[in-house]
C-alpha cells in the first residue's frame, strides 16, 4: 500500500458545520467531508480491493465509496488532517491479513503429568476412606 498514492486520490469537500456554534458555524465551512472510490483506486491492487471491500463492507456505499466526516475542530485544516489521519487508520486496519492458525496437538509429557496427577489424587481421596475390613 503507497500512502502518498491513496492520498492523492482523496477527494475533500468543505461544508458547513452542523449543531452550536453560533456566527462561526453559520459563516465558515469548517466540516471536511473525505470520500474515497475502493473500486477505481490506482493504487490498491485487485488483491486489496477485495479485502476492503469484505472488510469495510458496511462502511462503503453501493457504489463501493468510503465516506468519512469530520467537524471537531473549528479550523477546517485541522479538520482535514484528522479525516485524514482516521482514513489511514482505517484502510491499513483494513488491509491487515489475519494469521492462519495452526492446529497444535498437546504433548505427551502434558497428558502424562495429568494422568499421574489424577491417580495421585485418587490415592489421596482413597487413604481417607474407612478401611474396609
Amino acid at each position: 500500500m503507497d500512502t502518498a498514492k491513496i492520498i492523492s486520490e482523496l477527494q475533500f469537500k468543505a461544508v458547513r458545520s452542523s449543531g452550536a456554534g453560533g456566527q462561526n458555524v453559520n459563516k465558515v465551512s469548517s466540516k471536511v467531508v473525505l470520500s474515497f472510490d475502493v473500486k477505481n483506486s490506482q493504487a490498491l491492487s485487485e488483491e486489496e480491493k477485495v479485502r476492503l471491500e469484505t472488510k469495510l463492507s458496511s462502511r462503503l456505499t453501493s457504489e463501493q465509496i468510503l465516506i468519512l466526516n469530520c467537524d471537531e475542530d473549528r479550523s477546517q485544516l485541522k479538520n482535514k488532517a484528522i479525516v485524514t489521519k482516521r482514513f489511514l487508520d482505517i484502510i491499513t486496519a483494513g488491509l491487515v491479513v489475519p494469521k492462519i492458525r495452526k492446529a497444535t496437538k498437546i504433548p505427551k509429557s502434558v497428558i502424562r503429568k495429568r494422568i499421574k496427577d489424577k491417580k495421585n489424587l485418587s490415592e489421596i481421596k482413597k487413604s481417607r476412606r474407612k478401611p474396609d475390613f
